[in-house]
């Protein structure tokens, strides 16, 4: 390998997640192709390229892209970079020349950050956090529905249902009220704003995390699609990955980590009883994945120390086998 190695922390924002844990489950090897499915800033695609991989990086966010310019004028040709969803890497990976033959794909690793970038919610504009007071957007492209359409337009009922399916909100439909009544009096377009209504409508205690939190995490997910994303990237991945490929997953909530879970097990056949097939029974699929032990994977003391968003993080891996991925499903 020619070139200088990047260094993982040089002109970095910040390293991501269970850094070193993800790295270590993807097992990283010189010469290596690799797909960083959450570009984000750049975090798990420096530390692959440190290693001497070679990286395939997606991200729906063109200021993530833009940002990522410089890295890929100094990887050597080692990154390419494009703006995508990351349930469409097989497209990305197709158009970008990133082919195989047979059944399985090309790459020996796929990591997957899933939610929202550090670097976005830093970014009051982009309207994702209560934190700073911005326009009421959460929209990962910059196009489609904004949170503030969903907020305006949706009937109390609907609204309540989201608030509790993606965010889990015990009180969602009395915060939903609370909405509809405030947006007779004009539109609501600011994360102040809506965090204010809702704190007024389900004060929490203070020792408890910010009342506004499960719904403004409920809202993101509803405007991004990041369930259904999820489940496609996986699927996805699975196609894309080369027998004794590695596929890594970090989540920060339990719907997300519900999905992986979920995924591996359905795919290594965990679970599943072993018993005698009768007579013109279909027999199960050969597991596509080889699920590992001591999962999932938390961060460490020191580093939920270091960075308190860390702290619900779970860490999921799993290696391809050389069977054929699952056949697609009606409707996907």
């Amino acid at each position: 390998m020619t070139g200088r190695q990047p260094d993982p922390k040089a002109d970095s924002p910040h390293l991501p997640v269970m850094a070193e844990e993800a790295l270590a489950a993807l097992a990283v090897a010189p010469g290596g192709l690799y797909l960083d499915g959450t570009f984000g800033a750049g975090g798990y695609t420096r530390l692959i390229l440190a290693k001497g991989g070679r990286v395939l990086a997606l991200d729906r966010d063109p200021s993530a892209i833009a940002a990522g310019a410089e890295l890929v004028a100094g990887s050597d040709g080692r990154l390419v970079l494009a703006q995508t969803r990351f349930s469409l890497m097989e497209t990305a990976a197709r158009e970008r020349g990133f082919t195989s033959e047979g059944d399985c794909g090309p790459f020996d690793g796929i990591v997957l950050d899933i939610g929202v970038s550090s670097m976005q919610l830093d970014q009051p504009e982009r309207g994702f956090s209560f934190r700073f007071d911005g326009p009421l957007d959460m929209r990962m492209e910059k196009a489609g529905r904004s949170a503030a359409d969903l907020v305006n337009e949706l009937e109390a009922e609907p609204l309540a249902n989201l608030l509790y399916l993606y965010g889990e909100e015990r009180a969602s439909r009395r915060i939903a009220r609370a909405i509809v009544a405030e947006r007779a009096r004009g539109p609501i377009t600011t994360t102040a704003a809506l965090a204010q209504i809702i704190a007024r409508a389900n004060p929490g205690k203070p020792q408890d995390i910010h009342p506004a939190t499960r719904s403004f995490q409920a809202l993101r997910i509803a405007v991004n699609e990041e369930l259904d994303e999820l489940t496609r990237a996986l699927e996805a991945a699975e196609r894309l990955l080369r027998p004794g490929g590695h596929l890594a997953v970090v989540t920060f909530h339990s719907l997300e980590d519900r999905i992986v879970k979920q995924f591996f097990a359905s795919r290594s056949g965990r679970g599943r009883a072993a018993s005698r097939l009768l007579p013109g029974e279909t027999p199960p699929p050969t597991p596509t994945f080889i699920l590992k032990a001591g999962q999932p994977v938390a961060p460490s003391h020191a580093e939920c120390a270091r960075n308190p968003r860390a702290r619900s993080a779970k860490l999921r891996w799993a290696e391809r086998t050389d069977a054929p991925p699952t056949p697609h499903k009606e409707g996907r």
